[in-house]
């Protein structure tokens, strides 16, 4: 997964969702973005990770899926999980505990659509 600095800027191009966007209604925009920007607008909200889930697997999304917002280094395994390939980090979090993050769970626990075996 890609780690981007809290102030790093978003590829060239990157569709910038809300998290209550209606994927179907930006389906063109979609055709034509290399990568989308999913928002967590505060923690409890995660309704990105759906959004991410249904771009990768319903729509086989092969850009790049961005999680932005708020964002805690816990959260990676599972943005990994759901079809996110890079994640803005919050002011404060190092790089070096979000690849430690990313390395609590070597095996996943359940089916995903990257199709990785599970234990």
């Amino acid at each position: 997964m890609r780690l981007l600095a809290p102030d790093e800027a978003l590829p060239a191009g990157t569709l910038v969702l809300a998290n209550d966007a209606d994927l179907a209604q930006q389906s063109e925009a979609l055709r034509d973005a290399p990568a989308v920007a999913l928002a967590f607008p505060k923690f409890g909200d995660g309704r990105a990770f759906s959004q991410a889930v249904v771009l990768r697997g319903r729509w086989r999304y092969a850009g790049s899926i961005v999680a932005t917002g708020e964002i805690i280094v816990d959260m990676l395994p599972l943005l990994r999980r759901c079809g996110f390939d890079a994640a803005r980090l919050l002011p404060g979090q190092t790089a070096e505990a979000a690849e430690r993050a990313l390395g609590y769970f070597p095996l996943p626990q359940d089916p995903s659509h990257d199709r990785r075996p599970h234990a």
